[in-house]
């Protein structure tokens, strides 16, 4: 199975799955062309915490190159740990999802 990992600007390690990127491709088809920028919105996104998830976080960056239906690539990170081969903690941080959205610039 393909996983592509990239880190945040914040400097954690971040991966997506085949399986992953599929999933999302079911649902919204339209955005199989941007899957670089989907990384990229990841490596280099603003990113806001879920206040009722704390380890959720929603990455999201702009592109103009999805308009007009949409200008913001949105993905969703979920930030967890596992236990390694020598028993110690350490970050498992991977997409859930992600989809394309229209955001209104704030003024």
């Amino acid at each position: 199975m393909n996983k592509w990992t990239v880190k945040d600007r914040y400097g954690n390690t971040i991966y997506c799955t085949e399986e992953r990127w599929q999933h999302i491709l079911e649902s919204r088809p339209e955005i199989e062309l941007f899957f670089g920028r989907f990384l990229e919105t990841v490596r280099t996104g603003r990113r806001k915490q879920d206040p009722l998830l704390p380890n959720e976080y929603r990455y999201y960056k702009r592109f103009d190159e999805l308009l007009p239906e949409n200008n913001h690539l949105v993905v969703i990170v979920v930030f967890k740990t596992r236990l390694d081969e020598h028993g110690q903690y350490v970050p498992n941080n991977f997409v859930v999802t992600g989809w394309a959205k229209y955001i209104l610039p704030k003024r």
